[in-house]
């Protein structure tokens, strides 16, 4: 016997494959003539972003007495490809509210509108977890572990050969956009847990009983996902830590709602 209620139904109407087809088609040109137009936008910006992205280095060795210091690049279309990446991820990242909501716009009508309930805070939620993730890389966790890498140089003066930077532009954003990534991708986790909580796949219990393993995958997860020193991996495996306890919070909330759902269905 089903048990949804009278005003739990889908929005959508019965619609033919080609009429879906034709939807699917509109939401996939929106979406691609969003990323082609933040693409543009971007490359056209792309000196100014890329000068962005580079400042906490910048910051690093001005504070080494650096004003001299310079990147470089040893391929001749290695500059050209870089901003072509520069754009790229700029335009991923701008444009992601218009294939986002063209996603929605796609699938919403297909859901009860108690799983649009249960959807929406999730879809809100994320894009703020990957901005707080990448905007704590950016301004915490790069000037430590730049800082950490530069210490290695050695002066002209101080004996033996001098060692010091000359970093390529082509891995330096490499380098930046795996660790805003790892950073952003990582903050999701919340999302992710207390979705598979809400669909019966995972329980509070479940995360509670897990912690010790998960708070060991998370160390080995941040060691793999930034680069080899201890600043990087505690700058991801803590906050991933304490993410995870917030999950749980969050998953014990859901279940209590959807317990007094239940109950109001019964009545």
């Amino acid at each position: 016997m089903s048990t949804t209620r009278d005003d739990d139904q889908i929005d959508d109407k019965a619609m033919p494959l080609m009429d879906h087809l034709k939807e699917l088609r509109t939401r996939l040109l929106w979406s691609v003539g969003g990323f082609a137009v933040s693409f543009a936008v971007c490359y056209y910006f792309s000196a100014q972003i890329y000068a962005f992205l580079a400042q906490p280095l910048a910051d690093v060795l001005a504070k080494q007495g650096g004003g001299d210091r310079r990147m470089i690049f040893t391929a001749l279309y290695e500059a050209f490809f870089t901003y072509l990446k520069v754009a790229f991820f700029g335009a991923v990242f701008f444009s992601f509210p218009m294939w986002a909501t063209q996603l929605w716009l796609f699938v919403a009508p297909g859901l009860y509108r108690s799983e649009k309930r249960a959807i929406t805070p999730f879809l809100v939620a994320s894009p703020f977890l990957f901005l707080g993730g990448a905007a704590l890389a950016y301004y915490f966790i790069f000037p430590l572990a730049w800082q950490f890498f530069i210490s290695f140089e050695t002066m002209p003066g101080s004996g033996g050969i001098p060692v010091q930077l000359e970093a390529k532009v082509g891995e330096y954003l490499s380098l930046v956009m795996q660790m805003i990534l790892a950073f952003g991708i990582a903050f999701q986790l919340p999302v992710l847990l207390t979705l598979l909580c809400r669909v019966g796949i995972l329980n509070v219990e479940s995360l509670k009983k897990g912690r010790r393993y998960a708070i060991v995958g998370m160390f080995v997860a941040a060691a793999v996902l930034t680069p080899p020193d201890v600043i990087s991996q505690i700058g991801l495996a803590v906050p991933l830590i304490l993410l995870y306890e917030i999950s749980i919070l969050a998953a014990g909330w859901m279940a209590k709602k959807s317990d007094a759902e239940a109950e109001a269905d019964k009545k």
